[in-house]
């Protein structure tokens, strides 16, 4: 006897099935199309380029979960529920074709195989339901808000998968299947039907099969107007996220954009696919969960930014296309302009609270399974608040001011900024010309009396080594980060030109900086505005220096921590020179902070919280110098003036005074023994 079974064991007028399949669709694609023509509203945004690249991160990210992953529970258990879905979705799909296309699959070893195939993934699917369950209803941890869309969903999936299997289960109690064996999840599940009459086996049968009909008909229907949505748009901003650096901002050409306002204010000024991003969020709350600002009670949740946005703009966007009916999303995006409904995002308390507590770490966006890009938002809201609204905090009008006036946020004197320099002998571009390496000392580096220090330790490290460098000295000006990440990009536009301007005026091959909020914009900012240099960080030409011999290390006896710098490492993936470096000094013991390089936790300091009051109990910097404190070093290492401040600070306010911050130039200078080419280090 061939292996194989029936596929529609005691079920008459099984052809209503496509009738009802039709309905279904049809919810399904008008709630869709409900959704796309949301999209739709927003401004252009061109995306379709890298196709293959594009569809390689849909595998990586969707079917292999590498970002879900990255929380063990939460990861397995989508990986569960997501496989073994796709698995039985594709079962079902291979029944239609034996059906419809008379193929001759479900016979054989085929067969067996194929039924073996689908219980253990729907089993699989079953744990990962309720997993899900008991983490959001038992667990329930703090980052998840249950809402009834979320109980509807998992009921739904639920059922289905354990419907399923009820009738499979009827199906073998009444036909005696030989090969139940092939289906042992069925097979258990045939137990429980073991003391029916075959009359009452088939009566059960049939309102299961009609039941498990209705339910995934009914989640077809139901995808595009609940939570279920993920499951499209989710690997739709998978598919449409910025595949430019991470680091690149938008830009405005404010010599040939004539706008009234800029940044992000009502609906309109969204691009279709920051709408679509909303859509894709999950509230899965892994953003807040790494935030460094909502971890210490100020006023932001990335999740319910998105949320916030999610829920103003659909309502406005749903009474539209219900109002205007077929309308093109030209006519469309005019209608909303002055639909009284569309109110502006500074309406909304939740959003207009959260834009200035943001330090733009990218904690948010790395942990986001579905890509939502946050911090462009966040920026864009800063922009129209500070070149539109002209409101922000007032502490930045001062900083604004000095950079104006000074071209530093300190506003110290322009002549002072090489004065850091006047007893190490270095070689002023102005007077060279021409050097191997310019090194971009930084406003930190040039005017903060700690940070003069690394300054000085980094020059004399490239002079012991023999790197032929200079500085801009009095000519540098503040490279416009601080200007453009409070999104008051008109006068970070203004300082970058200017620098532009002066560095191409001499000839040099690489730019230094102990900076990486300098590095970030000197790298990756000011090529929008026609200044294209090679940047590295400190620590990358001080590991390579060490490699090639140039500067030799003498032990020291120490345990040492390294603080990873948010845009040195989640900004441009520097992770592994500054640790290179501490692990070639003998002796020093390198012990890492449980939230380190891509899950480091921020100093505060990014996104211009450098220069505006934390008000809040707990602050970021003393939570991260407790981080510090519990990995029992003395030393705590960093890579950037903005950190080295912070640590300090909150070192100090913790009274915690056995652990001293050093830059890694710092650090590196001391264990220095001799310099190139073996003469003693002076």
């Amino acid at each position: 006897m061939v292996p194989t079974r029936e596929l529609y064991w005691n079920i008459s007028c099984h052809g209503l099935m496509y009738p009802l399949l039709l309905i279904a669709l049809t919810v399904f694609f008008y709630g869709f199309y409900r959704r796309y023509r949301f999209w739709r509203i927003g401004q252009a945004d061109t995306r379709p380029k890298l196709v293959l690249e594009r569809l390689k991160a849909v595998l990586i990210y969707v079917l292999a979960h590498k970002k879900i992953l990255k929380d063990s529970y939460a990861g397995i258990m989508h990986l569960a529920v997501f496989w073994g879905f796709l698995i039985l979705f594709i079962g079902t799909t291979v029944v239609a074709a034996q059906e419809h296309l008379k193929l001759p699959l479900l016979f054989g070893n085929f067969y067996l195989g194929f039924s073996l195939i689908l219980d253990i993934f729907g089993l699989i699917a079953l744990c990962g339901i309720l997993m899900a369950a008991c983490r959001r209803y038992i667990l329930k941890p703090e980052r998840l808000d249950n809402r009834s869309d979320d109980l509807i969903s998992l009921l739904i999936i639920f059922l289905i998968l354990a419907s399923g299997f009820f009738l499979e289960g009827l199906r073998i109690a009444g036909t005696g299947d030989p090969w139940a064996d092939w289906s042992p999840v069925g097979n258990f599940f045939s137990l429980f039907a073991a003391n029916l009459s075959l009359k009452n086996i088939i009566f059960l049968y049939q309102i299961f099969w009609w039941g498990h009909l209705l339910l995934a008909l009914g989640f077809i229907a139901y995808l595009p107007y609940g939570k279920l949505l993920h499951i499209i748009t989710s690997p739709l901003n998978i598919y449409f996220r910025t595949l430019e650096k991470k680091e690149v901002l938008p830009f405005i050409d404010f010599a040939n954009e004539e706008r009234e306002s800029y940044g992000l204010e009502k609906l309109e000024d969204f691009t279709w696919r920051q709408l679509l991003a909303a859509d894709a969020c999950t509230r899965c709350g892994r953003c807040q969960d790494n935030c460094p600002a909502y971890l210490t009670q100020k006023p932001i949740a990335p999740k319910q930014v998105v949320q916030a946005i999610k829920q103003n703009f659909s309502a406005a966007g749903y009474k539209l296309t219900l109002r205007e009916g077929m309308l093109n999303a030209h006519t469309a995006k005019e209608t909303v302009a002055t639909e009284k409904a569309v109110l502006s995002l500074w309406d909304n308390g939740t959003i207009k609270d959260s834009v200035w507590s943001c330090t733009t770490c990218r904690a948010c966006e790395e942990e986001c399974p579905v890509f939502v890009e946050h911090i462009e938002r966040t920026i864009e809201l800063r922009r129209n608040s500070v070149l539109t609204q002209d409101e922000y905090p007032q502490e930045l009008m001062l900083v604004y001011r000095n950079l104006e006036n000074n071209s530093n946020p300190w506003g110290i004197g322009w002549t002072e900024r090489s004065k850091w320099a006047e007893n190490i002998n270095l070689k002023i571009m102005d007077e060279k010309k021409e050097v191997e390496y310019l090194y971009w000392t930084g406003c930190a580096g040039s005017f903060d009396y700690r940070n003069k220090k690394v300054s000085i330790a980094l020059a004399k490290l490239l002079q012991l080594a023999g790197i032929e460098f200079g500085i801009l000295g009095t000519e540098e000006k503040c490279c416009g980060d601080a200007a453009r990440r409070t999104g008051n990009e008109y006068l970070f536009q203004q300082l970058a030109q200017e620098n532009i301007e002066i560095l191409q005026r001499y000839n040099f091959k690489k730019i230094i900086t102990a900076c990486p909020h300098c590095y970030n914009s000197l790298k990756h900012d000011y090529p929008q505005l026609g200044g294209s240099f090679e940047v590295i960080h400190h620590t990358e030409i001080l590991s390579d220096l060490i490699k090639k011999g140039k500067l030799h290390l003498t032990k020291k006896d120490a345990a040492i921590t390294y603080h990873d710098s948010c845009y040195l490492g989640r900004y441009n993936d520097i992770y592994q020179p500054p640790r290179e470096i501490l692990k070639n000094i003998p002796g020093l013991k390198l012990l890492e902070p449980k939230r380190n390089k891509e899950k480091s936790f921020c100093c505060g300091a990014g996104g211009g919280r450098m220069w505006m009051e934390e008000t809040s109990d707990t602050r970021i910097n003393q939570n991260r110098a407790e981080d510090i404190l519990q990995t029992g070093a003395k030393l705590a290492a960093t890579a950037c003036p903005y950190c080295l401040t912070m640590l300090e600070d909150g070192l100090k306010a913790l009274n915690i005074e056995n652990i001293k911050a050093l830059d890694i130039s710092e650090i590196l200078l001391e264990a220095l023994s001799t310099g190139v080419n073996g003469e003693e280090k002076k």
